[in-house]
């Protein structure tokens, strides 16, 4: 099991302090979690870090903990400066990237961007046959670019494990075709066993091994009942906010939002690694996120008995 934590690089509504990365990064990895994570957006409706950059500020303070995309907008980017970013950080993290892609879902990002919205998917997978040849510092010709020039990246890295995020079937046949494993978000786990049944099927079709399965995982952690209380509103109103009319309704949000004590998050958890996942992105919202942190070590405590 691989259980991490989405650093809180997106502000909460009617909060415009971002979280101290550094400091909370570090913290992760005292407690023992396996992982820091960060997501990827151009526009949203809340203040947000970039993704590249609060990764790179994490992996400047850790030495264990892998440094997780979840999940990086791959097509909205261009692709040499993506590949060139991404071998870097590789590179000065000592290997630690792991990169979750995934197509988008929200047509705000693509305007500014100057990427067109319709042929996202496409893209990305144009992207996603290049990397592995570009951090083997092998020629390679850039698809998504006019004139498909030939790029080398001098300095050869391992290659990082790749996530594909999304739930559609066309995101399943991406995570089959080009991932280690899938990532998905906004899933219960009775929903997250359907898709994985997908995913089965896919690889099966396809005659390879099924990737592995990981989702995101919205919690407030406390031991105090009003203090969960007052965190499961507030994940609720956070949630909606990044999501949109585009994301699950209030009610569907609110049954996806954990809170209470390790025990509560470890119970809806075993039901994830019962559905089929293995790898965990959990997103805890509030002030106290050092204190979260160590709940959240003690939550894998539990798990792993």
């Amino acid at each position: 099991m691989n259980l991490g934590v989405c650093l809180p690089t997106f502000a909460e509504p009617g909060d415009e302090k971002l979280g101290d990365i550094p400091a909370l990064a570090r913290h992760a990895e005292q407690v023992g979690l396996d992982a820091v994570w960060a997501g990827d957006r151009l526009c949203a409706r809340t203040p947000f870090l970039d993704s590249v950059v609060a990764l790179s500020a994490a992996a400047a303070v850790t030495t264990r903990v892998r440094i997780g995309f979840g999940v990086m907008l791959l097509a909205l980017r261009q692709q040499a400066w993506a590949a060139r970013q991404l071998s870097s950080l590789q590179q000065l993290s000592g290997n630690r990237v792991v990169l979750g892609v995934g197509a988008g879902v929200h047509p705000q990002d693509w305007p500014v961007g100057g990427v067109p919205f319709a042929g996202r998917g496409s893209r990305t997978e144009a992207i996603l046959r290049a990397l592995p040849e570009l951090f083997a510092g092998r020629p390679t010709s850039l698809l998504t670019v006019p004139g498909e020039p030939v790029m080398t990246l001098e300095s050869p890295v391992p290659a990082p494990p790749l996530w594909v995020g999304g739930m559609s079937d066309r995101a399943l046949r991406r995570a089959v075709e080009h991932g280690a494993g899938w990532l998905a978000s906004l899933l219960d786990p009775v929903q997250l066993g359907l898709r994985v049944a997908g995913l089965e099927a896919a690889a099966a079709e396809a005659g390879t091994r099924t990737p592995e399965v990981g989702t995101t995982v919205f919690a407030a952690l406390s031991t105090d009942a009003g203090e969960s209380r007052r965190g499961h509103q507030r994940l609720v109103r956070y949630l909606r906010a990044l999501t949109g009319d585009d994301g699950p309704d209030v009610r569907q949000t609110a049954r996806l939002v954990v809170s209470g004590p390790p025990e509560k998050l470890a119970e809806r958890l075993d039901q994830y690694v019962r559905a089929g996942a293995r790898t965990f992105v959990v997103n805890l919202s509030g002030d106290d996120l050092r204190r979260q942190y160590e709940l959240l070590a003690r939550t894998r405590q539990l798990l792993l008995g």
